[in-house]
């Protein structure tokens, strides 16, 4: 009876195990299948991107690159959104990343609270805050600039970092940098040289959940850009037309808008992962 009952536990394990594989995938190509379509449209001729029913096999062409780079400054659109992802990356690390040691660090009772205060501000709606910012650029001069959307997306993004690397170093013992500060470093060295290079899991993740917001922003840039420095994701609006959609082109222009992304996040994934559940401790 043992071994029969041993066995029948073997063989549900493996029917559970079977069960959770074919439930994976099964997720995985409902999340990719609007992908893999969208994509598959850049490459087909016109005719057969209405074709009913679909067609799965049909011949490749490039007609749709081709009339992107006629209609669209691709390289000026690629340095827009790069530039407004690093450049909001870079100022909300540069803020939140002091700001959460600082915090971390703090004897004050309220710095928790505080901390996911700050986080708060990460979860406004963005269309309430695009006013105020909207008139603030216009009074600068920085309307119609990447500069624009790069303090505004960073202004947002600083009080999410704020509160992961407020995380990150409540966690480390202060005793490292008590005892580099007795070797003759300053409180800055301390910080800069003894609690960052352990907390780089922390940095990765919040600059990569940074670099995905901006990318993805559109109704930031929509407001805020102008004609010279829109990004991909509000180019893609132009692909709706008054009368119909070209959907070869959006299918092309937006392999430029999500393929970067994408590989920043496989390549990055294992930080993010890893940062976000110990920031969320």
């Amino acid at each position: 009876m043992t071994e029969v009952s041993a066995s029948a536990a073997r063989r549900g394990l493996r029917l559970r195990g079977l069960a959770e594989n074919a439930a994976l995938v099964a997720a995985v190509i409902a999340f990719l299948a609007p992908l893999v379509w969208l994509y598959s449209t850049a490459y087909k001729p016109a005719r057969e991107i209405f074709q009913i029913p679909p067609a799965l096999a049909f011949t490749p062409t490039l007609e749709n690159f081709r009339v992107l780079l006629e209609l669209y400054d691709l390289p000026s659109l690629v340095s827009s959104s790069l530039g407004i992802s690093l450049g909001t990356t870079a100022v909300a690390l540069l803020v939140g990343v002091p700001g959460g040691y600082a915090l971390a660090r703090s004897r004050w009772k309220h710095a928790t609270t505080l901390a996911y205060a700050l986080l708060a501000i990460r979860m406004m709606p963005r269309v309430v805050t695009l006013m105020p910012f909207y008139l603030m650029m216009r009074d600068v001069g920085l309307l119609g600039t990447i500069w624009a959307v790069v303090l505004t997306n960073a202004t947002l993004s600083a009080g999410f970092v704020v509160w992961m690397m407020f995380s990150y170093f409540r966690a480390l013992p202060p005793e490292a940098e008590y005892a580099a500060q007795i070797d003759g470093r300053t409180a800055f060295g301390a910080f800069l040289f003894v609690a960052v290079p352990l907390v780089v899991p922390g940095i990765v993740a919040s600059a990569l959940f940074s670099i995905m917001l901006s990318w993805n922003d559109f109704l930031t840039p929509v407001f805020l850009t102008g004609v010279d420095s829109k990004p991909l994701s509000v180019a893609l609006l132009s692909a709706y037309g008054t009368k119909d959609v070209s959907w070869g082109t959006m299918g092309a222009l937006a392999h430029f808008a999500t393929l970067p992304i994408v590989l920043i996040a496989l390549v990055l994934n294992r930080y993010f992962i890893q940062g976000l559940t110990r920031g969320m401790h």
